[in-house]
Formats: structure tokens, sequence, C-alpha cells
């Protein structure tokens, strides 16, 4: 029986993907970890393996398609002996009657197609005299289930219709049969109640939709020439995480200036200590070192939200905002807090280079307590971040600016100063804890020798 390849979730909150590139064509033996496609989620362009063998049957997706839920078929896959004749009008499995075009009878009418990470019911597969009928819901909507959880479903008496199913796109598969047990049913009352229960549903007025929201303001600046830039799938999950930041967050914000010559004259003479081995440090890579060892000695800010719990991380991960073309990563540097300025730094420059080229897998920019977003590059003073949930907190970055200041003598001299600003999720960090951590963060950059203790 043909088999779908269904559009893979390569990271855990992947919902839809773009199907950017397909690597193989139809007709194309492959086996198991061949690389069928390209697949850009909303952060990364990650290839696509297959898992199983046989022959590209047909492409039921076109690359470039975007919004491609996941799950969605985009290819069947054909095994030995079979042709593409096989394959039905909707990519699965072509009905046995279709080529008399006479209805199918009940007990001859085929299960849909298995898919990737379906129960290995195939192999189990008999003729189709032995299969089982296709089942259907109350409201004469086909049930799909597997060829073995159909064969099971019949052995026990079970009606289909009533199992709830685990598999892909709710497909009943043979672990859903196996714990069913024979006569269940829905109670006549709950039956009974559902239509009554729409019935009494007074019609709630629905919020206006986006496609009509961009049409009105396309209207406002009708007479004004402007260029529409469509929105890729980071742009809006950008937009989405953001707004949900900033309407579910309790965000409050601690400042300080934090004096970087002494950080400037060490930073200087390790650099030419370590010029052999090609590795520059950035006043960067001391922050990141710097926010790392504030968390261990801070350890109840090392924190993020999870719901209805703060969830305390032992080891420091900290995430380093990258500017990309079109938005921004935040990968991690996993246990920060002991690895060297050097180790730190090679590792920040590998993930930023691989951030622009949209290389970085799920696991290197997922995670993390704790975000650094720095802007003094830029020239920027001073900043307030967007806490990246469920992070519970990030620190915002300026430029280091010559600035008059008073010294412990009481006298006036020129120092490099930074301005920082920790935003603070109040649900985790209140306001003295806050306050500790950012202190921490700054006697560490003023003294760096400590970092290197």
């Amino acid at each position: 029986m043909p088999t779908e390849i269904l559009m893979p979730a390569l990271s855990p909150t992947m919902e839809e993907g773009t199907l950017a590139k397909w690597l193989v064509k139809e007709g194309d033996t492959v086996s198991s970890g061949d690389l069928l496609a390209e697949i850009e989620t909303d952060k990364a362009t990650m290839e696509f393996e297959a898992v199983d063998e046989g022959v590209v049957g047909r492409i039921l997706i076109a690359e470039g398609t975007e919004g491609v839920k996941v799950n969605t078929p985009i290819a069947v896959l054909l095994e030995e002996g079979e042709s593409a004749d096989d394959i039905g009008e909707t990519g699965g499995a072509k009905d046995r009657d279709a080529d008399s075009h006479a209805a199918p009878h009940p007990e001859q009418a085929t299960a849909p197609a298995k898919g990737y990470g379906d129960d290995g019911a195939a192999a189990q597969q008999g003729k189709g005299d032995d299969a089982a009928p296709a089942a259907r819901s109350g409201d004469g909507d086909r049930v799909f289930a597997s060829p073995l959880a159909r064969r099971i479903a019949a052995d026990k008496g079970l009606d289909l219709s009533q199992i709830k199913g685990s598999g892909p796109n709710g497909r009943i598969v043979k672990a859903d049969v196996e714990s069913a047990k024979p006569g269940q049913k829905p109670a006549a009352a709950e039956t009974a109640k559902a239509p009554a229960a729409q019935a009494d549903k007074a019609p709630v007025a629905a919020p206006a939709a986006p496609g009509a929201q961009a049409e009105q303001i396309r209207k406002m600046y009708a007479d004004r020439e402007f260029e529409e830039v469509k929105l890729d799938g980071m742009r809006r999950t950008i937009a989405a995480r953001l707004t949900e930041a900033k309407q579910t967050i309790p965000h409050f914000y601690l400042r300080r200036d934090i004096k970087l010559d002494a950080l400037l004259k060490f930073r200087s003479q390790l650099n030419k200590q370590l010029e052999g081995r090609g590795v520059k440090l950035s006043v960067n890579d001391f922050i990141i070192k710097a926010s790392a060892l504030a968390l261990q000695a801070v350890p109840d800010a090392n924190a993020v939200w999870a719901g209805d719990r703060v969830l305390k991380l032992k080891p420091s991960d900290v995430a380093v905002a990258v500017a990309i073309e079109g938005g921004l990563f935040t990968p991690v540097l996993r246990d920060a807090e002991s690895r060297s300025l050097s180790s730190l730094s090679v590792q920040m420059k590998d993930l930023a280079k691989r951030a622009r080229d949209k290389k970085l897998a799920p696991h290197e920019y997922q995670g993390g307590s704790f975000a650094i977003s720095n802007l003094g590059m830029f020239g920027i003073d001073n900043f307030d971040a967007v806490i990246n949930p469920p992070h519970g907190a990030i620190l915002a970055v300026g430029a280091g600016v010559k600035k008059p200041v008073v010294n412990d003598a009481g006298e006036i001299e020129v120092a490099t100063v930074m301005s920082v600003t920790l935003s603070v999720d109040h649900r985790v960090i209140d306001g003295a804890l806050g306050a500790e951590l950012l202190k921490q963060i700054a006697d560490a950059l003023e003294n760096p020798m400590v970092m290197l203790a």
C-alpha cells in the first residue's frame, strides 16, 4: 500500500512550515536516511530525511508552498511492485473498484494509506476481501484507522466511530483499539444534549478577521504609494510571541551604569595573548560570562515561568539575541558559567554565523533562563528589551561612551560608561532579587579578573 510522507514537526513548537525545496523528484528511489526536502520552520531551514525505502510515486505539495500544517501528506512513497496507478486522487491508496466506476461494497472499502509514525500495520494486511469495513461517525464522516487497527476492531467487535485516535490527524492505531472495551458507546443523554446545547447558544459576534483589518488599513492609505510586504513564518512568530510577552508578562525595569575601563584594558591584554590561537574576545563575551556567573551567585533568579509554577535551573544557559535579515535568533550558550571566555567566544561566533544562514537546529535556540540583547555596536545608549518567554529576565546593553564621572576620591575624571537595563518578569523575580542579580553582573564587569577565578 502506498505510504504517505507527512509534513514533519522539526521542533516541539512547530505547527506549520514552508516546503522550501524538494531534493528528490517523482520516480526517484530512496532509502532510509536519504534527504527528501528542505523545510523552513519559523526559525531555520532544515533537511528532512526519509524513514522508509521505496520510490517517490507522487509529490503532493509543490516546493515553495507556505503554511503547510504538520502531519499534512506532502508526498507518496511506493513499495516494491506498486505503481503510480495505485495512488488515489487525494494521495492515498486508490479504491479497488475505482476502475469499474462502481460504488465500492462496504466490505471492500480500503483504509487510507499509512503514514510515517504509524503502527506498521501494512505488514500485517491481508487481502481486500478480509479487510474490515470502513467505519463512519454519526455525522457520516469517515473514521480513519490503520489496517491493523481495523482488523483488531473487527475481531473484538468494536465500533471504530466510538474510539478516539491517538495517531497523526486523529487516526486510530493499534494501541487505541487494544485498550478499548467492546460495547463502549457515548451515553444517550450526552448524545441527546448535543443538538439542544447548540440550539441554546446565542450567536456571538466574531472579531474582525486579519484580512478584513488589513483591507481597512489599505483603504486608509489608498492615496499613498506603498509596498506591501508579506509576512514570513519568522515575522509572524516574532509578532505573536512579543505581543504575548507584552500582554501577559508583568515587566519591570532596573537600570545601571557600568564603568568599562578595567574591562577594556584587561580585554586588550588577553587578546594579545590569544592572537596565536586566532581568538579575539569581544565585550559581549565578557557580558555573557558575567551574566552566567551572576545567575550562579543569585540562584533564585536563574528561573523561568512555567504557567502555574517557576522552574529553577542549575546551569547558567544564556541566550544572546542575533539580528538576521527579517528578524532575529536567540542562540543559547549552555553551561556558560563553567566555560572559558575563549570557548564562549568561539561558540558565539559559530552560532551567530549559522543563525544568519538559518542553519541552527531547534535545540540551539530554544531554552535558557536569561537573555542578552546588545545594541551598543549600533550606537544606542540605552533601551528596554522585551522578555522572551519563558525567560525570567533579559539584559539590554547600550554602547560604551566616554563620560565625566566622580571617582572614589571625589574627583571628576573621564571614564568609559556602558548603560544597561534589566527587564524582569515580576512573576519570577522580585525587585530586590533583580537588583542583586544586576549588581553581580556589574561587579564582574568592573572587576573582570574575577571571571577567571
